[in-house]
């Protein structure tokens, strides 16, 4: 059975954010994302509102048919927001207001009791608690410390890895080898304790092949390649490409 994909469509909230106006609709992303096959949906709620809009999220709690899943920090404002929409699942992240996109894995180890307040209010509103973090051991078990259902691992390491030139010889192909290694480890060892597992971040029609290989990884959450894509081809071929990119690649 090959990986679920959520399909990020923040970004098409980028585009509409950059005029302040109604399109490019992200309900209409969203419609045709699900339509192409995509099992789930997923947004960034961000503190600085740079895309993904409050009414955003009421809307698609309307619309997705599939799967809502939200992602955002662990605040107060945050957990209020998510209590009251009810997506289907929300992932904690480490947000800083300067970053261009997300920079790494949250760090549940030093944040242990922010964390785990945050998953147990999820939880008892009924709200499936995911957290993204690095493919770590000693975060994973912290993560299961909390009470998290899913980790979801962050795959930035790797992408940049198999971006251009430096991925195909040389020193690069041999550290996104040593990168696909330390993320199998880690998902072998999520699941042995009992989480379930999903990556995400930077990943690509060209890259997500080896880590779709991974039995223990049964969820991409994958947004800005396919949106890019779908400029040149439309989205519903976007989605169904990643589909199929993630799906030919044998368990």
């Amino acid at each position: 059975m090959p990986a679920k994909l959520n399909v990020n469509i923040d970004h098409v909230a980028t585009v509409r954010e950059a005029r302040k106006t109604i399109e490019p609709s992200i309900i209409a992303a969203a419609v045709v994302s699900e339509q192409a096959g995509a099992n789930g949906i997923t947004v960034h709620l961000r503190g600085d509102r740079r895309h993904i809009q409050d009414k955003d999220i009421l809307l698609l709690r309307e619309v997705v048919t599939t799967y809502l899943n939200v992602e955002m920090a662990a605040t107060e404002e945050m957990l209020a927001i998510a209590v009251r929409t009810k997506p289907d699942a929300v992932s904690l992240v480490a947000e800083n207001p300067n970053e261009i996109t997300t920079e790494g894995g949250l760090d549940v180890i030093n944040n242990f009791s922010n964390v785990q307040n945050a998953a147990q209010k999820l939880k008892d509103a009924g709200i499936f608690v995911s957290l993204f973090i690095d493919p770590d051991t000693e975060q994973i078990e912290a993560a299961k410390g909390v009470g998290a259902q899913q980790v979801e691992l962050c795959t930035a390491e790797y992408a940049e890895l198999t971006i251009g030139a430096k991925s195909s010889h040389g020193e690069g192909a041999e550290r996104a080898a040593q990168e696909i290694e330390r993320i199998k480890n880690a998902a072998r060892f999520a699941k042995s304790s009992g989480l379930i597992v999903a990556a995400g971040h930077g990943l690509t029609y060209r890259n997500v092949g080896a880590l779709a290989a991974i039995p223990e990884i049964t969820e991409f959450n994958i947004g800005h390649n396919i949106i890019s894509r779908s400029i040149f081809v439309g989205l519903n071929q976007a989605v169904g490409e990643m589909i199929e990119a993630i799906s030919k690649s044998e368990k």
